[in-house]
């Protein structure tokens, strides 16, 4: 395990706070990815928006494990911490669980936090940490060569598939939304001004926040999201949530998503159909954030629903820290000083004669 630390701490003084820029949040490391990787932009994006959060950095952690996007805590002149395959999420949870005052970031990618990681990343969503968690997908393991990872597509040609893959992959939010997580959403690296606006969402929502951000591995899976972010498709393949708003995407905005049920259903708004009769995006709503994360299909099939990015569920629900505290000021309050003793021994004994 490596510790970060970061330097030249920029904290308040008596000549007043210090104003923060998104050079400030940049280190003197040499970023070592691939040219063109995603990876790039996702980093600008997060040093961009830091300093809205008006969070100090000596107050602000990112904890990463093992993988291409790992190798962020080196970049980011904050405290930082580079872990072990798949555990970013226990570390930053015994972290938040002693420091909860602390903005804790979590840096992950697919196989990192859905493979040997997975059973660590749906607890933290369950206990509902007030961590950040970004999800860097690319839909294949770059670190070690151009494997397929538990998100790549079905028929996957790669190094240790080279007949194809035959796993079902994940459905990262599905997931997310099956193991209660509070916020869930979905951003793109191609987008940088959406790509800020769900970081700052993330920032502030209070609990643990799940952003999954497609971003492109261009040496061993390039262009797996350009049908999402290629200027000729995007607008066709792309349904942007917004709060309160219709589901409408296409090129010329005429087209939209009803409920036929439960069941979401492309219309024309030039056949008959208009907003008043869309659905309405909530992000209250569990049970249609749940049909949302479920427009997953294939682009390339016919009929098929748009894929949507945004922010498809949020709700408040006490974090894992605060029951914690509470827990411990009320044994505090009634039994006083512990004993460990009596702990150890349990509540009940036994008498041997």
């Amino acid at each position: 395990m490596i510790f970060l630390l970061m330097s030249d701490v920029a904290t308040n003084n008596e000549q007043g706070e210090v104003k923060l820029t998104a050079k400030d949040f940049a280190t003197d490391q040499e970023v070592r990815w691939c040219p063109g990787c995603g990876d790039y932009s996702i980093l600008k994006q997060v040093q961009t928006i830091l300093p809205q959060t008006g969070i100090a950095r000596e107050d602000i952690v990112i904890i990463s494990g093992i993988g291409c996007s790992s190798r962020f805590p080196y970049y980011m002149n904050t405290y930082g911490m580079h872990s072990i395959h798949g555990r970013a999420t226990a570390i930053a949870s015994g972290l938040k669980a002693v420091r909860p005052e602390l903005s804790v970031w979590i840096v992950t990618g697919d196989g990192d936090s859905l493979s040997i990681g997975g059973n660590h990343t749906i607890h933290l969503l369950r206990r509902n940490f007030d961590v950040n968690i970004l999800l860097f997908n690319n839909q294949i393991y770059g670190l070690t060569k151009g494997q397929y990872s538990p998100t790549s597509e079905e028929h996957k040609v790669t190094k240790s598939t080279p007949f194809g893959s035959i796993d079902h992959p994940f459905n990262p939010l599905a997931l997310a939304m099956g193991a209660d997580a509070s916020f869930i959403a979905r951003t793109l690296d191609r987008d940088p001004k959406h790509l800020q606006q769900m970081l700052l969402r993330s920032n502030q929502h209070h609990g643990a926040s799940f952003l999954e951000i497609y971003q492109n591995c261009n040496i061993f899976n390039d262009g797996a999201f350009f049908t999402y972010t290629d200027k000729e498709t995007k607008a066709q393949e792309v349904l942007s949530l917004e709060q309160g708003q219709p589901l409408v995407y296409g090129a010329e905005g005429n087209k939209g998503i009803v409920l036929d049920g439960y069941k979401p259903k492309v219309v024309s708004l030039d056949e008959g159909y208009s907003k008043d009769d869309l659905w309405v995006h909530d992000e209250a709503d569990f049970y249609k954030a749940q049909i949302l994360t479920r427009f997953f299909e294939n682009p390339k099939a016919e009929g098929h629903l748009p894929r949507p990015i945004g922010v498809f569920f949020a709700t408040d629900r006490p974090t894992y820290e605060e029951a914690l505290n509470l827990q411990v000021e009320d044994a505090i309050a009634t039994k006083g000083e512990g004993d460990l003793d009596k702990l150890l021994r349990g509540r009940e004994t036994w008498t041997i004669h």
